[in-house]
């Protein structure tokens, strides 16, 4: 599905890949829903705010802890679709073989901070639980914001060492590629008989 030309070869996705492609684009559309509904509650928290002194209670708590979830949602959907940024001019000369070598060290680092934040923002979320601590204004658990963004960069972490795991693939693929012997191509013309 990914369709991208990476390095020469395309990177296809097996059943797997399909799985995560499904639970992120699932996750990013979710991450969309949420900053819509922001942007809709923050129209309605300045336009209350200005013509009747009626902000929506708690706007700024609910836009801090559901931006930071909506955030979470998109890097696993990012990073499959190959939508990271990438600074190539140094490795557009490379052999196909060695920039996916390249992206496959690029997307296992990326899986291995996914599963770092991960980890690190359950442990932060699990810390502040027990601490009982509430937003000021609404009385929401703070840990509710942490524990929602947990899923996003399991995530992120899944897709990185999956893609990890495709380009080194392509890069055997493209390596193999460029080992075997060219056709032997004929001298004679389309559509002519040899003499």
């Amino acid at each position: 599905m990914h369709g991208a030309e990476d390095g020469g070869s395309a990177i296809t996705f097996g059943p797997v890949g399909r799985v995560l492609i499904f639970a992120s684009k699932a996750g990013a559309m979710i991450g969309g829903t949420i900053f819509v509904a922001l942007v809709a509650m923050s129209i309605v928290s300045i336009g209350g705010r200005k013509l009747f002194s009626a902000p929506v209670p708690g706007d700024v708590e609910l836009l801090q802890l559901f931006a930071a979830i909506g955030a979470s949602t998109f890097f696993a959907w990012c990073h499959l679709v190959g939508g990271d940024v990438k600074v190539d001019f140094f490795t557009q000369r490379l052999r196909p073989w060695v920039v996916h070598l390249l992206d496959a060290a690029g997307s296992f680092l990326v899986g291995a901070f996914g599963a770092l934040i991960a980890w690190r923002t359950a442990a932060g979320a699990l810390t502040v639980r027990s601490s009982g601590e509430e937003t000021m204004i609404l009385g929401l658990p703070q840990w509710w914001g942490p524990a929602l963004m947990v899923p996003g960069f399991v995530l992120l972490g899944l897709a990185g060492f999956y893609m990890a795991t495709r380009h080194v693939r392509a890069a055997m693929v493209a390596a193999d590629a460029r080992r075997r012997p060219a056709p032997v191509v004929d001298d004679v013309a389309d559509g002519e008989d040899a003499p």
